[in-house]
């Protein structure tokens, strides 16, 4: 029900976002639409399949992402200033998407049937560094690929999830602090290697930029959230959003077209469903026995959980400008497809978890 209700809030305001009154329905409402349906179709089906005879899938499937991954970076379509789709006519997709969905299945494969087979997670024995090197370098390919696209923020979140899943199946405490001081010292060398656009984002976080360049998005953004008061404007009333004033709205600023139509109320409703969301989620890893559930649901968790957070605090001025996308609110198919089946796959092992 938490899903439906944010999928709902979603559509519902995609379609605020894309209206105009010659076309009430855009191709973007259009789409999404049809994303929903087929999102909610995979929900049902990782719903009800066999977990534990598709994981070994899952393993070779990412090493079949990392092949799209290089293919992308090669051939794939060019959109607004970034290679990230693969077309294949009648659609297109993200394989860096992807990659958030098959990352759980290839690190709980390695750790559970490859590295310690069968284990409960009461269990686990000791690993040393040289059982992480072959996950790690997995991952730091799957960053450089993303990063090369350039999509930088969802290469954050496939990192970020990855180290945190490592960390929980066991990597030392002081691997995180070595690669903190080690990051901290070479903080001009990875300045250097942003792109100039990347810099600026950084830059108009710290308050530097003119509010009609390099701050235009993030100010527009701000408007609009804090000209919806506590009700809002009402819905397909807020002004930033219809004259065009707020830049890409129906995606990764949808939070501030929700802030601006159903203000403050609107806003803290949005918020109590992912909460709600998160925290019931969060009780179904706890309540997993075994290692390799435990694996994919935290893995498949992370990135929503990371998204959610990074595209409120972006719309809002906490965090720098990326392009990552509100799940289940935002336009874009792939995303609704993969967040929708990740949390299918959740439910799965929420159904299941006590008859394993």
């Amino acid at each position: 029900m938490l899903t439906l209700a944010l999928l709902s809030i979603g559509l519902l305001f995609v379609f605020s976002a894309t209206y105009k009154a010659d076309v009430p329905c855009s191709m973007f409402f259009k789409k999404q639409l049809i994303g929903a349906g087929i999102g909610l179709v995979a929900y049902l089906f990782f719903s009800f399949t066999d977990l534990r005879s598709s994981y070994r899938f899952g393993f070779i499937g990412y090493f079949v992402l990392l092949c799209m991954l290089l293919y992308t970076l090669t051939v794939g379509r060019w959109v607004m200033g970034a290679q990230r789709w693969i077309s294949l006519g009648f659609i297109r997709f993200q394989p860096s998407e992807l990659t958030k969905f098959f990352l759980p299945l290839f690190i709980a494969y390695y750790f559970c049937e490859t590295t310690v087979p069968k284990y409960k997670f009461s269990q686990v024995p000791r690993l040393t560094y040289k059982d992480f090197l072959f996950p790690l370098g997995v991952l730091v390919l799957s960053f450089v690929l993303i990063r090369k696209q350039p999509d930088l923020g969802t290469a954050l979140i496939v990192l970020g999830s990855g180290l945190v899943l490592l960390w929980f199946v066991g990597l030392s405490k002081y691997f995180f602090i070595m690669g903190l001081v080690i990051s901290l010292a070479g903080a001009p060398i990875i300045w250097k290697c942003l792109r100039p656009y990347q810099q600026n984002r950084v830059l108009v976080l710290m308050g530097y930029g003119d509010a009609r360049k390099e701050r235009y998005q993030i100010e527009q953004s701000k408007i609009a959230i804090g000209s919806g008061g506590v009700f809002g404007k009402g819905f397909l009333k807020g002004t930033q959003n219809k004259l065009n004033f707020l830049p890409e709205d129906h995606t990764d600023f949808i939070f501030s077209v929700i802030c601006e139509e159903i203000g403050l109320m609107g806003a803290l409703l949005v918020l109590l469903l992912f909460g709600l969301l998160f925290v019931r989620l969060l009780f179904v890893v706890i309540s997993v026995e075994t290692l390799f559930e435990q694996i994919v649901a935290l893995g498949l968790l992370l990135p929503i959980l990371l998204s959610v957070c990074i595209n409120i605090g972006m719309v809002i001025g906490l965090l720098p400008i990326v392009g990552i996308p509100l799940p289940l609110v935002s336009y874009g198919m792939t995303n609704l497809i993969i967040t929708l089946a990740s949390l299918g796959w959740i439910n799965n092992i929420a159904i299941r978890r006590f008859y394993y």
